[in-house]
């Protein structure tokens, strides 16, 4: 059996002994341990203290016996490093200096991420020190036009008028906006993996607002620099844009080892769009684990049947785990994976 974890291996489509499974939002507030630890701490908090941090990411592993821990953090860690004033509140994450003025585009810093960040490497050597070989650690990071698009509106938002006004009105300052994301990101994502991590996520959560022609002037070009950026590290990485599967095809040229899919598409005809040379990770709908387990078993053998042992199959759930998801519900769905997906 190889020594590099299998995870690693399925991202790089080599042959497994079977599918692995690892779980978005696998370290969260369906948990009791997490919450736990929340009851002392806030989210910001926890992000910024690695013990803590490494603590959940840990202890998720440890719980559901997944194939990989991915650093417990957040998307707009960087950004508040970049000078945003980001808090979490009841509703989500909320910004007190949102972006509106190419001035406050060039007031925004590119973190270092030894001095701004110190926090996320010690957590990733932490966890990489205590997890088990044959398990990976994933680092992540959002995607610039996610991440812009909190810096922009402010808040969670349904429509996003306020970041599509200001693309449209003033698209050199957005674009501005974009690569001094991106600038940050990619130091961002080289520390982490400096620091241990063995394969890379980008998050782009809100892509799948923007109409064909935005959504690849807008996210996937600044996408693309991202993993232009960071390739030479060597590690396998996997892109995750959420609701889009109308530009699946677009999607499959950002430069990632792997395309990460949600719900909204078979995998057979989502990986059939994306082309059988690359690896794709997915796509549960994270609202099937409220099912009873014999249904759970049944929606994961069929995305499994879907995949037909190709190599480069990595499963996981179209988006992260819902906050009330039953613990053994998520258990029941590991156990199926790890059962029907053994290749033969």
């Amino acid at each position: 059996m190889s020594d590099t974890p299998l995870l690693v291996r399925a991202l790089r489509r080599e042959p497994v002994e079977r599918t692995p499974i690892w779980l978005m939002r696998q370290a969260g507030r369906y948990m009791p341990e997490y919450r736990a630890v929340r009851k002392d701490v806030d989210f910001l908090t926890l992000c910024h203290t690695s013990e803590l941090a490494a603590k959940v990411t840990l202890e998720a592993v440890e719980i559901l016996d997944v194939d990989a821990a991915i650093l417990f953090s957040d998307i707009l860690v960087p950004a508040e490093a970049m000078g945003a004033e980001v808090q979490f509140i009841e509703k989500g994450p909320s910004i007190a200096n949102p972006i509106r003025s190419a001035r406050d585009v060039e007031e925004l810093r590119v973190p270092v991420p030894e001095e701004d960040l110190p926090f996320v490497a010690e957590t990733l050597r932490a966890v990489r020190a205590a997890l088990p070989a044959e398990k990976a650690l994933i680092g992540f990071a959002g995607a610039p036009f996610t991440v812009a698009s909190y810096m922009v509106e402010g808040q969670s938002t349904r429509d996003y008028v306020v970041t599509k006004s200001l693309m449209l009105r003033e698209p050199a300052v957005f674009h501005a906006l974009l690569e001094r994301i991106a600038e940050g990101t990619i130091a961002c994502l080289r520390a982490q993996v400096e620091a241990g991590a063995e394969a890379l996520q980008l998050f782009d959560s809100w892509a799948g607002f923007l109409a064909p022609p935005e959504f690849e002037e807008f996210a996937l070009r600044h996408a693309r620099t991202v993993f232009e950026g960071i390739r030479d590290l060597g590690v396998p990485t996997i892109h995750y844009a959420n609701g889009t599967g109308g530009v699946l095809e677009a999607t499959a040229t950002v430069g990632a080892d792997c395309i990460s899919v949600d719900w909204r598409i078979e995998l057979a005809e989502a990986w059939r769009r994306i082309g059988h040379d690359k690896a794709i990770q997915g796509n549960l709908d994270p609202i099937a684990l409220y099912g009873p387990p014999e249904s759970i078993e049944a929606r994961a053998k069929a995305i499994l049947d879907a995949a037909e042992g190709r190599p480069g199959h990595v499963f996981n759930l179209g988006h992260g785990i819902h906050k009330e998801t039953p613990v053994d519900h998520v258990l029941a769905l590991i156990d199926a994976v790890k059962r029907h997906g053994v290749r033969s």
